[in-house]
């Protein structure tokens, strides 16, 4: 198996974790949540999918009313059908998840388990991050050994290109670095006392926190909102990020790959 049908299969069984879709919604459901899936086709998806039925991992269901499933076989077109987990195929997943191996670092692969990282625990998460830093950091490096010696071979434009990738990366490396300091402090925090998770991550004082009983109850509501499935403390909130996708670093050029003569 291919690396990228790996990251497929690893994304849809994470979609159809949360709920059953058809192939149109799942599709769609790529196209937006993850963007490494923007350029993919029908013909990519669904023999996915039968690899993944065939596995155990999913099962098929009719996906329309027993009415309209016959008005579609009388017209002779295909009834639509739903993709629902099975019990195999969320352990499966689950498997998945757990893995902070060196392919969950790279470009695609860390972009598709960051998208599922509220339904994976707190200890792989920071291992997966911790992983992505360092294997940036190294890229870092050779980037910069490979352009202090081609810097003299190139003309401005080359030049600043290069310097636009490794600016790319080191945006990424500081927003894993907020990332990992975030995960640490919600850690710290949920083990130091009884106060709730989501005021110490807001930032709220704790002389607020008795003030009456309006601000008591805002407060457990906020805890709940935050909470994630993968950890019952959730993520704490990011400080100086501006949504959650990582900086656009894959696909930018690398000056490692020196092809100058």
């Amino acid at each position: 198996m291919s690396r990228r049908s790996g990251i497929l299969e690893f994304a849809v069984l994470g979609l159809l974790r949360e709920s059953p879709m058809h192939g149109y919604e799942l599709r769609k459901r790529l196209n937006t949540s993850l963007g490494i899936f923007r350029a993919f086709s029908y013909g990519t998806l669904y023999p996915c999918l039968k690899t993944l039925v065939a596995n155990g991992w999913l099962i098929e269901e009719p996906g329309s009313a027993p009415e309209e499933a016959l008005a579609a076989s009388l017209a002779g077109r295909r009834a639509k059908i739903v993709y629902r987990l099975t019990a195999d195929g969320k352990e499966h997943f689950e498997d998945l998840l757990s893995q902070t191996g060196p392919d969950a670092w790279e470009d695609e692969h860390f972009a598709a388990r960051f998208a599922f990282f509220g339904q994976t625990e707190r200890e792989v998460r920071m291992r997966v991050l911790e992983g992505r830093r360092s294997r940036l950091e190294e890229r870092l490096e050779k980037m910069s050994a490979s352009l202090a010696r081609t810097r003299e071979r190139l003309d401005d434009y080359t030049l600043e290109l290069q310097r636009h990738g490794m600016e790319s990366v080191e945006r990424e490396v500081r927003w894993l670095n907020e990332l990992i300091e975030s995960e640490r402090a919600g850690r710290d925090q949920r083990g130091s006392g009884p106060q709730s998770p989501a005021v110490e991550r807001d930032g709220a004082s704790s002389s607020t926190s008795g003030t009456n009983s309006g601000t008591s109850s805002t407060s457990s509501t906020s805890s709940r909102n935050n909470s994630t499935t993968g950890d019952e403390g959730g993520l704490p909130r990011l400080r100086g990020t501006s949504g959650g996708s990582p900086p656009k670093a894959p696909g930018q050029p690398d000056p490692s790959e020196d092809t100058t003569t």
